[in-house]
């Protein structure tokens, strides 16, 4: 199971924002050189946090992006959501008539992987931007 590279980006670049954001927007192209990613890439990652109002555009020459919350008020759960992702461990749907193993019964792991599934949804709703944020001058 891995996250996919979406979400990791996406991750990345709000915590950018965040740390090199006070009041003025941030240029997708700032961030693409601080953080190693496609500016190009990065265009389609804003245009689905904007429209899921993660973040703001700001027009003209100082132009860019501007967090529409608080970093502590951004749990990474609704960045995974915006971005139409949730991390999942099972291959079946919960409610489904069929299984993960395409049988009516459920394969013999399948509490196993839910279980795990939980814990890690769970978490990312826990977290929020600003946890991201702390020791921060350590890792700069």
């Amino acid at each position: 199971m891995k996250l996919n590279t979406k979400s990791r980006y996406a991750v990345m670049a709000l915590a950018d924002m965040a740390v090199f954001s006070t009041s003025k927007a941030v240029s997708l192209r700032d961030i693409s050189l601080r953080q190693g990613i496609s500016l190009l890439y990065l265009e389609q990652i804003f245009l689905k946090l904007k429209k899921n109002n993660i973040v703001k555009s700001i027009r003209g020459i100082n132009g860019g992006y501007i967090l529409s919350k608080s970093p502590k008020d951004i749990k990474i759960s609704e960045v995974l959501l915006a971005l139409d992702q949730k991390v999942k461990t099972i291959g079946c749907k919960k409610d489904s008539k069929k299984s993960c193993n395409g049988k009516s019964s459920k394969c013999i792991t399948h509490n196993f992987w839910d279980e795990l599934d939980l814990h890690i949804n769970s978490f990312f709703e826990s977290k929020k931007l600003s946890d991201l944020l702390k020791n921060k001058e350590s890792r700069i």
